[in-house]
């Protein structure tokens, strides 16, 4: 019953109109707001899928590498057992070690990294060749494939090369004093070609052949930095990770995608939620209105209050129809601002209105994904706000005595 009191109150007339003005400005206000929740969500999650994409096309679902120092020993055994795992489609063995590329007077500190012919069925890099081709050589003819932004400081076009360049890898030392003739082996390369993925691949890895870089940092060929292992169902790694533990113990650390990048999407969630609580400041300020229309209305219906208190109204049922009033004002707003924001996001999905602007970035849209969650949020917020911004004048409409004789 109190809800119909709200509605009437809300499509009646009244004798002031300021009151009708200060609830559309609440109304529109409670729009804006869920509207730009709504939007700004979805773009971090667009931008969220995307970056988690670029990055799995890097970090396999699970990685298997050593919990102290910089090498883990695999037996045969071991590695039968791996292949034996339910749930892995395919394993890669990696080396990774710092070194040094040069062309001329040109250098740059790589992050090298030895993989074996696994490596293309494992991860998707070979999907994101910018120049000549993916391809990692022989142990005796090894190839290099570069990231782009490494490409660009040497100065060449991998794949065409004619000159190879000079490569610097430092060997394995297990003394504490460095031998400069001894420690770092020096041998020349071409390259295959490059990739484009994302900043922090571009411009620090370099890709050959596994058993080339373990004969230059002078390791035994058991001994690896790490085995990078997709699975069938993703959904499911941290599943086979358990698998993993049973079967390599102690020693080894076995990390799914999102432990690899733990960092990465800790900030990405914080980014999230602090703009999410500046964007609630719209809804604060629309609470404010809400306050002042329904105060207003209040004093707009007192003699209506007087008439239920005559009838025998309780304080409860007063209370109930002011918070009502303010919900309502709260469901249409925030209703009107979910259709909008769904609306504008299926159109930028489809047709991409709002640009990109830079041209650096590999797609020259603002990604948007809806997410059902969000609207739960987004909703739940609003209900909150507006039913403490609603509290205050009907808690003082409740507890008013109007007598039907001063009005």
């Amino acid at each position: 019953m109190y809800s119909l009191f709200a509605w009437r109150y809300f499509k009646a007339k009244k004798s002031t109109n300021a009151i009708n003005i200060i609830s559309w400005i609440c109304i529109v206000a409670m729009v804006v707001g869920t509207a730009a929740l709504i939007l700004v969500l979805s773009v971090f999650n667009g931008f969220e899928g995307l970056v988690k994409s670029l990055y799995a096309s890097f970090y396999t679902d699970l990685k298997i590498s050593p919990e102290s120092g910089k090498t883990i020993t695999l037996s045969a055994e071991q590695l039968q057992q791996l292949r034996k795992v339910t749930g892995i489609r395919s394993f890669a063995l990696v080396v990774e070690e710092k070194a040094i590329l040069q062309n001329g007077d040109n250098q740059a500190i790589v992050h090298l990294k030895g993989v074996d012919y696994n490596y293309e069925t494992t991860t998707t890099v070979n999907r994101h060749i910018y120049s000549g081709k993916f391809g990692i050589g022989t142990t005796e003819k090894p190839l290099l494939v570069l990231g782009v932004g490494i490409e660009g400081t040497l100065g060449i076009r991998a794949g065409s090369d004619v000159l190879p360049l000079t490569i610097y890898v430092p060997r394995k030392n297990n003394s504490e004093e460095l031998n400069e003739m001894e420690d770092i082996s020096s041998d020349t390369i071409h390259t295959a070609g490059s990739f484009m993925i994302q900043q922090d691949f571009d411009n620090k890895y370099a890709i050959t052949d596994l058993r080339f870089l373990q004969n230059a940092m002078k390791l035994n060929p058991n001994e690896f930095s790490g085995v990078e292992i997709a699975v069938n169902n993703p959904d499911e790694a941290d599943k086979v990770g358990q698998q993993l533990s049973g079967i390599f113990g102690k020693g080894f650390k076995i990390q799914n995608r999102y432990q690899q990048n733990q960092s990465l999407y800790a900030i990405m969630n914080l980014e999230r939620w602090i703009f999410y609580a500046v964007l609630c400041i719209i809804l604060v300020v629309a609470a404010f209105n809400m306050v002042g229309a329904l105060t207003m209305l209040v004093l707009e219906k007192r003699k209506d209050i007087s008439v239920l208190n005559a009838l025998g109204a309780n304080q409860n049922l007063v209370l109930k129809i002011f918070l009502s009033e303010g919900l309502l004002l709260a469901a249409i707003g925030g209703g009107i601002g979910m259709l909008i924001a769904l609306v504008v996001v299926l159109l930028q999905q489809q047709f991409h209105l709002v640009p990109l602007e830079g041209g650096s970035f590999l797609i020259d849209y603002f990604p948007v994904e809806l997410r059902f969650v969000d609207f739960v949020l987004v909703a739940t917020t609003v209900l909150i706000v507006s039913f403490l911004a609603s509290w205050i004048p009907a808690v003082k409409a409740s507890r008013q005595q109007f007598s039907l004789r001063s009005e």
